[in-house]
């Protein structure tokens, strides 16, 4: 019966795959415009194709260097999963990133027939990215399973530990991913912002800026690639952690043969697959033409169709194994009510229509520090709701099922995670469409589509990244879950007396302190790769507009290869620091406690890797959430004015909002977003050298 299931799951993401290669068939063979449109659109692939080739080298190099690490240390199943977790990652982030450079020209298409023909191609191009990310994550972990199963049934807690290898590849490609690609759409954009906007006085994605080309790549290979790389990793690694969970709660059932409480989750994920595809085609635009209102009735309905399904699912797999399949599944419908409730708060401190926008553009006009301080108190206002959402949601689950209530709400919650990616990038979809339309001198009739189109994108990214945040924090929490309870295991079966978490004992502390310094480490690392990178554009656009005469006349064409390498070349020398920091952490605390502590307490290491794990799950919420909605609020407010209010664009309130916007950059789309996969990724190592503590 349990490989019956097992063949289902897999189907499931198969189906996933196969949806996401069709529909992307039939995006590309769509009109792509006439001959200006396809040469910026060409100009754009290029770029995006280069940069993630050359991406996608440089973290080659350094996953084989670890693969060989992994094979000495851990062995050839965790190896193996390893490899697996980083080519199924970097392959969800390649093909959706393929086919959005593609979709955009054909949304800027069209935009010739309407609103609706314009959001369908823009939704659906992003669902592509959406199926292959959960269609490869559960067929990375379920597929890999299944074959460890396979050639040895017996041993259930060997092969699931083998599955921390696979979580571990997805995380190293997505911190260099998020990192990588948050560098690069931000250097561009900040360069492009500061000479074109501020100092040349022209408009937003005008051909004559020589930086608009690798802005408009930087869209893609940041929030569409590198999204997905890491809600790929966060929906691997908590299916992951809910089954090492399963197998340490459930253990007198496990040693019996039953594996339904570890194949549970990936039933969960299975099913929300369906829903997802159901889901979709209940997208679309009611009488009132409101665009975010369409793109949530896929999520809407996505949610429902699961919350429908869970139930038998949960019955027929939970049933008789000594937990409340009532309390079982209601634990799963907190996760979903979670995404509800996230999304919605993160869309009110990131939307024109709300109050902490509009206050932000208010505080525009009276100059640009109090645009910056008015968006600083945004920022630390918008923590507040989602994290206590976020504790409201752990308390609950886990006074229904314990820690294995609180995988099934993060499983739950990522379930969804399809249709969030669809979202998601569909913004990138439609800003590219908006600046192919300017770019290809395309008239205002078809920028009045795309207009509104981008700016429900700016939204949709803003709520789509704090799923993402509150997501990988909750996840972080299983991990740190699973991290304890199989270091309590293994200090057992060493004979040993099990470690204690006392927050009186000074090494746990330490560890606190340590673990809530690396958020900020990393993020300024982040925030130093932009400013660098970006310094670099701006001194090229300035030289550009001075030395290439003709350029402002439109008599001459600008050289956007060379700001395209150089955002390249920066992006790609920038991230590696930042990215090794969660890798190295754990194990420079375990060889520095070996040599130097363990003569006077033989459990520091694993105190200190403990305080580090719960400082960095802490601080990094608060900063990545900080960071996210205020760099969003940011951008909205700017968007705000631009649409007529308090003087709209080439106003005081204007100039004083692009600066908002330009500091808000590098928060929302590097160093915010980077902070999930760091966090995950120091949780991950320090599960892997569990053994050698």
């Amino acid at each position: 019966m349990e490989k019956t299931l097992m063949i289902l799951i897999i189907g499931s993401s198969i189906l996933a795959i196969i949806s996401g290669l069709m529909l992307s068939s039939w995006v590309i063979g769509l009109s792509p415009g006439n001959k200006k449109m396809q040469e910026i659109a060409k100009a754009i692939q290029d770029g995006a194709s280069a940069y993630l080739n050359r991406q996608y080298k440089t973290i080659g190099f350094v996953g084989i260097v670890l693969s060989v690490v992994l094979y000495f240390t851990l062995g050839l199943h965790t190896t193996v999963g390893f490899i697996i977790g980083a080519l199924f990652s970097g392959l969800a982030g390649f093909v959706g990133m393929n086919v959005s450079v593609r979709a955009n020209v054909r949304c800027a298409q069209a935009a010739h027939n309407g609103l609706k023909s314009a959001l369908d191609v823009a939704f659906k191009g992003g669902l592509v990215t959406g199926l292959l990310v959960v269609g490869l994550g559960l067929l990375g972990v379920a597929g890999y399973f299944y074959f460890l199963q396979h050639i040895q049934p017996l041993k259930i807690n060997e092969n699931v530990r083998a599955l921390i290898g696979l979580g571990f590849g997805g995380s190293l490609i997505s911190v260099f991913a998020r990192l990588g690609g948050g560098i690069y759409t931000k250097a561009a954009d900040v360069g492009a912002d500061l000479v074109g906007k501020v100092e040349a006085g022209i408009p937003e994605d005008d051909p004559r800026n020589p930086a608009v080309i690798a802005d408009n790549v930087g869209d893609n290979v940041g929030d569409c690639a590198g999204m997905a790389a890491d809600l790929f990793e966060t929906y691997a690694v908590t299916a992951i952690a809910a089954m090492l969970l399963g197998c340490i709660e459930f253990q007198k059932y496990i040693i019996a043969g039953n594996i339904h409480p570890v194949i549970y989750p990936l039933a969960l994920g299975g099913i929300s697959i369906v829903s997802t595809i159901v889901g979709s085609f209940f997208v679309r635009l009611g009488k009132s033409q409101n665009i975010m209102n369409a793109l949530y009735k896929g999520v809407i309905f996505s949610g429902l169709f699961s919350a429908a399904l869970f139930y038998p699912a949960t019955n027929y797999l939970m049933n008789g194994l000594g937990m409340s399949t009532t309390k079982l599944y209601l634990a799963s419908l907190i996760g979903l009510s979670i995404t509800a409730a996230i999304m919605v708060i993160t869309e009110y401190y990131t939307s024109t229509s709300f109050k902490p926008v509009r206050s932000i553009a208010q505080a525009s006009v009276t100059g640009h520090a109090t645009n910056i301080i008015a968006g600083l108190a945004v920022s630390m206002k918008s923590t507040a709701l989602p994290v206590l959402v976020i504790v409201v949601g752990i308390i609950s689950s886990y006074s229904l099922a314990g820690v294995y209530g609180i995988a099934l709400a993060v499983m739950s919650m990522l379930s969804m995670t399809g249709i969030i990616v669809a979202i998601d990038s569909y913004g990138p979809i439609t800003d590219n469409a908006g600046g192919i339309a300017e770019m290809a001198g395309l008239s205002k009739d078809i920028r009045n589509i795309t207009d509104p189109l981008d700016a429900v994108g700016n939204t949709t990214k803003a709520v789509t990244k704090g799923y993402a945040i509150c997501s990988a924090g909750l996840a972080a929490i299983v991990l740190f879950s699973s991290y304890t309870q199989d270091l309590q295991e293994h200090f057992l079966s060493m004979g040993k007396k099990a470690v204690s978490f006392d927050l009186g004992d000074p090494f746990i502390i330490v560890g606190l302190f340590l673990g809530g310094l690396i958020p900020f480490l990393f993020g300024a690392l982040a925030m130093e790769s932009v400013g660098k990178a970006a310094s670099q554009v701006v001194e090229e656009v300035r030289r550009q507009f001075n030395e290439i005469k003709g350029i402002m006349d439109n008599k001459a064409k600008p050289d956007y290869a060379a700001c395209v390498d150089i955002v390249t070349k920066s992006a790609l020398k920038e991230m590696i620091l930042p990215a090794l920091i969660p890798v190295l952490t754990p194990v420079v605390v375990l060889l520095t406690c070996n040599l130097f502590v363990k003569s006077f307490d033989s459990y520091a290491s694993s105190k200190i890797i403990g305080g580090i794990l719960v400082g960095s799950i802490v601080t990094g919420i608060f900063l990545a959430i900080a960071m996210t909605s205020g760099g969003g609020a940011w951008d909205n407010a700017k968007k705000f004015i631009e649409e007529g209010n308090y003087g709209g664009k080439g106003s005081n309130a204007h100039k004083a909002a692009v600066t908002g916007d330009t500091v808000g950059d590098p928060y929302k789309d590097t160093a915010g977003p980077a902070i999930n996969p760091m966090i995950k990724v120091l949780n991950i190592v320090a599960l892997l050298i569990i053994r050698f503590i």
